[in-house]
């Protein structure tokens, strides 16, 4: 499973209902390993479908108005699966009314009650997140496989470090990789001997390498689909960067079939960061690509403030674009000749160039308003393109 490619299938994202295969040659990645494939939804798990970026919400998951608000927000952003707490009847039962506002599959996250997995099912739920072990007696596991299989809902088995049974920590002296193994395999082992199969497995801790080492081994023993990230990452730079490392690098050793980083932030950022580790390992392509020169003492204009500015306004951008944001007219355009687009300024003075040759100048002042509609000109070719190769 660890053979190493120089090109691999991608899906390019427009808005997440388009699915456009195509190849990015040059770029090495390693060979991801094939899963069973589950259906969440309408959105295909494992197997050769696309990897999945999912998020949780932040609202109280009763007050249906902010929920559906802030799912919506998601799926602007990219955002393929959600998974929502289920504390109490109340948020089950709101299951129904979010589900009727919203246009991706719903996972319900559910602990200890299992009369709480029942209700949600029947809400319209398209998969549940659930510790087996945690929800009571056999009867009680068994009431809500029948309930899944009956209604055709896969089961996600979140596996946390900081929640493994105690005989567990005993036997492994403590949280380690092959104790949370063994725990997600004997939780699998109570839905097998129920005879159920569609099942999606999570593995998670807060540190980097043990998350590694924990999902390197379940996937040497099982093949159904893995959902992976790390959990509790911290915030923004804690959260990003602990996510692409481990996440990166699962990736990288063809483990994952969905993902969700995990940040003390607004959930918005949860999924551009997604797609920015996807995109930076050449897995899948969702909006553009900023390329900007860090600065030096040769750049004469405020770079740092018209990067911000760019990206600010492309952030709903869905086409698959390279963007080029460079402080120097003399050597912007070779340093981003690969670009589909770009602006480079100084001493009063803007350039557009596109893959590397200048085809406009024009005022300084105007160096965001030109690339913006060069980006839009590029997103409307593009949209007219797909929409003629879908027919």
């Amino acid at each position: 499973m660890r053979k190493t490619v120089c090109w691999r299938k991608v899906c390019l994202i427009l808005p997440v209902d388009w699915r456009v295969k195509e190849e990015i040659k040059n770029h090495i990645v390693t060979t991801r390993k094939k899963t069973r494939q589950i259906m969440v939804g309408n959105v295909p798990v494992g197997g050769d479908a696309p990897i999945a970026v999912q998020s949780m919400t932040t609202t109280k998951t009763d007050d249906v108005a902010a929920t559906v608000a802030q799912i919506l927000q998601l799926e602007q952003a990219g955002c393929e699966i959600i998974r929502v707490a289920v504390p109490d009847m109340a948020a089950a039962e709101a299951v129904r009314a979010i589900k009727k506002s919203i246009h991706i599959p719903l996972i319900v996250d559910i602990h200890f009650d299992h009369r709480l997995a029942l209700a949600s099912a029947a809400a319209g739920a398209d998969g549940l997140r659930i510790n087996p072990g945690n929800i009571g007696s056999k009867k009680n596991v068994s009431a809500v496989v029948d309930c899944a299989r009956d209604l055709g809902l896969p089961i996600r088995i979140g596996v946390n470090a900081g929640s493994l049974e105690k005989r567990i920590l005993k036997k492994h002296e403590g949280v380690t990789a092959a104790a949370m193994v063994e725990s997600a395999l004997g939780h699998v082992k109570l839905l097998t001997d129920l005879d159920f199969q569609n099942i999606k497995i999570s593995l998670k801790a807060s540190d980097v390498p043990r998350t590694i080492e924990a999902y390197e081994l379940l996937s040497s023993t099982v093949d159904y689909p893995l959902h992976v990230g790390v959990t509790e990452a911290g915030g923004l730079y804690a959260g990003i960067v602990k996510s692409a490392l481990g996440i990166g690098s699962l990736l990288m050793a063809g483990i994952g079939d969905t993902i969700r980083v995990s940040l003390t932030r607004d959930p918005v950022e949860e999924i551009r960061v997604g797609y920015e580790i996807l995109k930076s390992l050449g897995i899948r392509i969702h909006g553009p690509e900023i390329i900007s020169c860090p600065t030096c003492g040769r750049c004469d204009i405020n770079l740092f403030n018209i990067a911000e500015r760019v990206e600010k306004a492309l952030l709903n951008t869905s086409a698959p674009i390279k963007v080029a944001i460079m402080g120097c007219v003399v050597n912007g355009p070779g340093e981003a000749r690969e670009a589909d687009v770009g602006i480079a300024g100084g001493d009063g003075k803007g350039i557009l160039f596109k893959k590397g040759k200048i085809v406009k100048s024009f005022a300084q002042d105007k160096l965001v308003d030109v690339l913006l509609e060069a980006v839009a000109s590029f997103e409307q070719a593009y949209e007219r393109k797909l929409k003629k190769d879908v027919k």
